[in-house]
């Protein structure tokens, strides 16, 4: 008596299929560290709603970074003291010559939490 029903729901399921087969998928996911230069390594900086995705980032003095400052969650924008790197440019090829430690701070002040929002780079 209901056999018609479960007949009916796998053609569509087999049509679903076919669709999203034929629509065609995402592309798989690129390698960040795809391009870089010979020698030059990839420093990703990822900041969420009021902390940054790590405490500390190391770095080896002399070493090309490609510094890339990514926003998961929330408004932030990045200062680092020292160097010359900003939330305004999001990519940024900087060597890290003077071994240190230098703050990293968000300098946009649009909630509670963005003034304890304090990470450091360690040159070693």
């Amino acid at each position: 008596m209901h056999k018609w029903v479960m007949s009916t729901l796998v053609v569509i399921a087999c049509l679903l299929g076919v669709y999203l087969l034929s629509s065609g998928l995402p592309d798989k996911p690129k390698s960040e560290t795809a391009g870089l230069a010979e020698g030059q390594e990839l420093l990703k900086i990822t900041m969420t709603n009021f902390e940054f995705d790590k405490s500390e980032y190391r770095v080896k003095a002399g070493t090309l970074y490609k510094v890339k400052l990514a926003n998961k969650l929330g408004v932030h924008g990045v200062k680092v003291n020292g160097v010359d790197l900003s939330n305004d440019t999001p990519e940024a090829d900087i060597t890290f010559d003077t071994p240190g430690e230098y703050e990293i701070r968000c300098e946009i002040m649009c909630g509670q939490g963005h003034g304890n929002m304090i990470s450091k780079i360690i040159v070693e």
